[in-house]
């Protein structure tokens, strides 16, 4: 539904229809687009434009703005209760980041051990991953950030592995967001654990290539959904929802995906939360051809590919489960200081807690300080994404790891 408000209501999430204004007061190249940089709002209020149109179909209204990037309301699901979070109350993420140490080794393990048996040609024992991912449940329901955020650490022979452990605990977080029952977030966290099986059955030397895929390479990759889902099939315990997103995790709304080019409501619910979920962990993780991205960078670019790769009710639950800056993304303050984001805020995303340590107005370092930007009597505000590939600082990870040893997972 389209709605004018003032310039002055406008928040990260709201999608922009229609500025209301001559073309040559437009600060931007389009005209309409979902607004996922805050720099896009203070050129906006920087035009003196006083109205503008959104649409609310697409992104934010005015009462959820306040919250600061709430979802939209997803469409009523069937046999699908609202979300319980569980036995477990919320801890400090550094509380929580020992014990979520613990279980992505563990899970590791586990992982491993279910692709050398599908690779030796052996039933995959689906049975085995349901402790496992009642563990990775239990932490995320204590604290989502600190397991998902590890799990983002992981060495060259252990990508694959550790992105099944990535993007279960994802799918658990996404569908708490979305208020999808318990069952059901169990079901999509078995997804996630199981959801690239197939590639146990793709040859190690293309799995493993440092360097870009040839086409002959890239139609054996894309075969992996097709043979997960075939593999999983002859196992017992495997819910639908697992066979399902295995099999269409790489499908796209707009049908431009693989294996069957599925689009829009063709596709299931928890197949477009395993699309969102993979697609992060992959580009914020560091390959041996590439490094990964920061985390929020990751967020914005992923809003821009939303109601075409992704569905966008679906990616801004997910935004708002992992926050706009998650944890571990490097962010210049209003101050002039850097800091790396730390814990989030549930309440307003744009105000994390930042642990500051470097000055760019005097270009060193300075003693880290935690900020809280939600704490009444904070001037601070972060006021942009910053790329740490460009200042290239050694122990970005440890200075929000802590006393966890950065790439432990």
């Amino acid at each position: 539904m389209r709605k004018k408000i003032s310039v002055d209501a406008m928040v990260v999430g709201m999608y922009l229809q229609d500025l209301g204004a001559s073309w040559l007061k437009n600060p931007f190249w389009r005209s309409s687009f979902l607004v996922t940089d805050p720099k896009d709002i203070a050129l906006l209020k920087a035009s003196n434009i006083p109205e503008v149109w959104i649409d609310t179909d697409k992104g934010l209204d005015v009462p959820a703005a306040r919250e600061s990037f709430q979802p939209t309301e997803p469409a009523p699901l069937p046999d699908l209760q609202p979300a319980r979070r569980g036995e477990h109350a919320p801890v400090p993420m550094a509380e929580e980041l020992e014990r979520a140490a613990r279980i992505c080794n563990e899970a590791k393990q586990a992982v491993t051990s279910m692709f050398q048996e599908a690779r030796m040609g052996n039933t995959v024992d689906a049975g085995a991953a349901g402790k496992l991912v009642q563990d990775i449940s239990d932490s995320v329901a204590r604290n989502a950030s600190a397991l998902i955020s590890l799990a983002r650490l992981k060495t060259a022979d252990g990508y694959t592995y550790m992105h099944s452990v990535a993007v279960c605990a994802m799918m658990i977080a996404l569908g708490r967001q979305l208020g999808l029952a318990e069952a059901a977030v169990r079901d999509a966290g078995e997804a996630g654990l199981l959801h690239d099986m197939g590639k146990a059955l793709v040859p190690m030397d293309v799995l493993n290539k440092p360097g870009k895929l040839s086409e002959e390479e890239f139609a054996i990759v894309r075969q992996h959904p097709a043979l997960g889902h075939q593999l999983l099939s002859k196992a017992s315990g495997v819910s639908a929802v697992a066979l399902d997103v295995c099999l269409h995790h790489h499908e796209k709304v707009d049908g431009t995906g693989y294996p069957k080019g599925l689009a829009g409501d063709n596709i299931s619910l928890f197949a477009k939360m395993g699309a969102v979920c993979d697609v992060y962990d992959a580009i914020t993780s560091n390959r041996p051809y590439k490094e990964g991205w920061d985390p929020a960078e990751s967020m914005r670019r992923m809003g821009q590919w939303a109601g075409g790769h992704f569905d966008a009710t679906v990616f801004q639950a997910f935004a708002k489960s992992l926050g706009i800056y998650p944890v571990g993304s490097l962010v210049r303050l209003t101050s002039g200081l850097l800091g790396v984001v730390t814990q989030q805020n549930t309440a307003a995303l744009t105000t994390p807690v930042v642990k500051a340590f470097f000055s760019t107005r005097t270009n060193e370092r300075i003693a880290t300080a935690e900020i809280d930007l939600s704490e009444r009597g904070c001037h601070d505000r972060i006021a942009a994404r910053e790329d740490p590939i460009k200042w290239n600082f050694p122990d970005l990870d440890a200075l929000w790891l802590g006393d966890v040893v950065a790439g432990r997972a």
